[in-house]
């Protein structure tokens, strides 16, 4: 097994540098990192007319989309807008000609936000082959960058799957990793940890702060069904006594059942299932028993390659340890252990690791101290105002919320309780560009690891936002490569018109979503203020989201509709003028409020007036 998988990595290097391992010496844009936010750079680059190089340290680019978070993590459908969108809708697609578009494995993916790894992996692949100006390295590590000084990244020393090193020059680098590995190693400023909640301000913060960090766990990909079922083993290392603890918790009657969704249960096997019957297996938020494990992962943000690979072990100890303690152990009551003997790893997923994800869900590690910090008043409510605070320099946008599984875990292992733990309902928010920029670095931009707090981190952790700062990183980057200018110079209301021609949306606009004719002029006019305003606060916070529709998926947000067809009103249109104003247009080239104008036209009339005036 082992000799095969080796065959099958050194014919993917091969392929990925297109000349028998030989890689390129320098590139346009060069990124460190193939999580999916380094996909979605690398494609915005790609599509700027940049020469990319992406390379990623494992064998396997696309994350944790590709290594088990297969339910993907946003609110409502229309918070999904460029990069991913297009990601999503390439999955769909992929089971429509698979399976037939009335197919019940269409309906499982759910628009194509719910899929197997190996399909999204598929998918991801198919992307980047799509561009011949992007070359992959993968099994690629990082050694180290070299600065011509503190502010200008020349190139990075790197070193193959075979052990050799070789470095590779860049115009614009951009770092996709998880942990802000290139951003730290060029010397660019971050922390870890938590701040105090003087700093910033943010009531979700602790009183002082200290160095927790939100806890890890995997997202095994699991199924019931005999025909492509695997039994687990016992993982190295496994102690018995490790796991007898779960017993009286299994004795208080509070556990229902070993698999479930989404409380009462051990393992939430994350419902409705993926296709061909696998489930996402996830952490049980504010659970009696947690999958995460806060405080076993403190090593992994600054830690080298052994240090992580001691911290992943620990967790596969553990969790797979758990699993099987369930399913063997004759002191785990009988109900329980055989409801666990139903499940296990897929026959057809992670078949070079033994079925489990190669990757552990690190929800969190360094984050950049850049020129922007994002925090927890930017997904706060302008005063008043349905929507969040404003930003106009705005590249990204989520829907998702404040969201961390615990920092630290009091009590014994089994029937303690995390710490630190928050799920934060908040109106959509917009991400500003500044949250992609060192302060000080020209030629870096960070899209993962972005600048933020704690807190403020905890809103942006989500693989869909992470796509479109990757996206708009990937964009900015092509664009400074090209003209020769530091990344803080690039031009932002024209990224801006590009990341809308993408279909990438810079505010939440609900009833106005990628492919719509007007899409493009009411995301420039609402990035410039002018859909704030119309509509109150909610009066309560169940009130910011829409009608649920399963689980922690809603329809839109309330409050965020664009309404082209209303009749323009006299108190709006003046608002609106001011704004135009503001933007450069003359107010002879906007229509009147006269009874008959809708909001739509008026947006129309100034959006091709702006244009007109390029």
């Amino acid at each position: 097994m082992r000799t095969t998988l080796n065959v099958v990595l050194a014919l993917l290097i091969v392929f990925a540098t297109g000349a028998l391992g030989a890689p390129p010496d320098q590139a346009d844009v060069v990124i460190y990192g193939g999580t999916p936010g380094g996909l979605a750079a690398a494609l915005g680059a790609a599509r700027e007319g940049a020469s990319v190089v992406l390379i990623e340290p494992t064998p396997r680019v696309g994350g944790l989309v590709t290594s088990g978070l297969s339910h993907t993590d946003f609110h409502s459908l229309e918070s999904l807008t460029g990069a991913f969108l297009e990601f999503s809708r390439r999955v769909e697609a992929h089971y429509a000609k698979e399976y037939g578009p009335e197919s019940q494995h269409v309906r499982d993916c759910w628009r194509g936000v719910f899929a197997e790894p190996k399909v999204n992996l598929a998918v991801f692949e198919a992307m980047l082959a799509e561009q011949p100006s992007i070359t992959v390295l993968r099994s690629t590590v990082l050694v180290g960058p070299t600065l011509s000084d503190k502010r200008h990244v020349e190139s990075l020393k790197l070193r193959g799957a075979g052990g050799d090193e070789f470095a590779i020059h860049g115009k614009v680098f951009i770092d996709a990793t998880y942990e802000g590995d290139l951003m730290a190693a060029a010397g660019v400023p971050w922390s870890a940890g938590r701040e105090g909640r003087g700093e910033f301000g943010e009531s979700l913060a602790p009183e002082e702060p200290d160095g927790q960090l939100q806890a890890y766990n995997f997202r095994f990909i699991m199924t019931n069904d005999p025909a492509n079922r695997v039994t687990p083993v016992a993982p190295a290392g496994y102690r018995r006594e490790d796991f007898v603890g779960i017993i009286p918790v299994l004795e208080t009657g509070k556990i229902k059942k070993v698999f479930d969704y989404p409380r009462e249960c051990l393992f939430k096997a994350q419902t409705p299932p993926l296709p061909n019957a696998k489930y996402d297996i996830n952490d049980v938020s504010q659970g009696l028993v947690r999958l995460s494990l806060p405080g076993k992962n403190l090593g992994w943000p600054t830690g080298d390659a052994a240090t992580r690979a001691a911290v992943f072990a620990e967790h596969v100890r553990d969790q797979v340890g758990l699993l099987y303690f369930l399913q063997n152990d004759d002191a785990v009551p009988a109900k329980f252990r055989d409801e666990a003997r139903e499940w296990g790893w897929c026959k057809d997923e992670f078949t070079e690791t033994g079925g489990l994800p190669p990757q552990l869900y690190v929800r969190e590690a360094r984050r950049m101290r850049g020129q922007y910090v994002f925090k927890q008043q930017d997904s706060m409510h302008t005063p008043g105002d349905a929507r969040a605070v404003l930003h106009e320099d705005a590249i990204a946008m989520g829907d998702y919320g404040n969201n961390c599984h615990g920092t630290l875990h009091e009590g014994p292992r089994f029937g303690g309780k995390h710490t630190g733990e928050f799920y934060n309902p908040v109106p959509p928010y917009q991400i500003p560009y500044g949250v992609l920029l060192p302060s000080e670095m020209t030629n870096l931009l960070v899209p993962v690891a972005a600048s933020s707090t704690h807190v403020g981190f905890c809103a942006l952790r989500l693989e869909p936002i992470w796509m479109s700062l990757g996206q708009a990183a990937g964009h900015a980057a092509g664009v400074a490569a090209k003209s020769g200018i530091a990344v803080q110079k690039v031009d932002v209301p024209a990224l801006q018109r590009k990341l809308h021609s993408r279909g990438s949306s810079t505010i939440y606009v609900s009833d106005v979503l990628p492919g719509h004719p007007q899409f493009e002029a009411v995301q420039w006019w609402g990035t410039a203020g002018g859909l704030h305003g119309l509509a109150s606060t909610p009066v309560t916070s169940r009130g910011i989201r829409g009608k649920k529709l399963h689980g922690q998926y809603s329809e839109a947000a309330p409050g965020h509709a664009a309404e082209l067809d209303c009749v323009l009103d006299a108190e709006l249109a003046g608002k609106w003028r001011e704004i135009a104003i503001s933007q450069n247009l003359s107010a002879d080239a906007l229509p009147a409020a006269d009874g008959k104008t809708t909001r739509g036209r008026f947006i129309s009339a100034a959006f091709e007036a702006t244009n007109n005036g390029r």
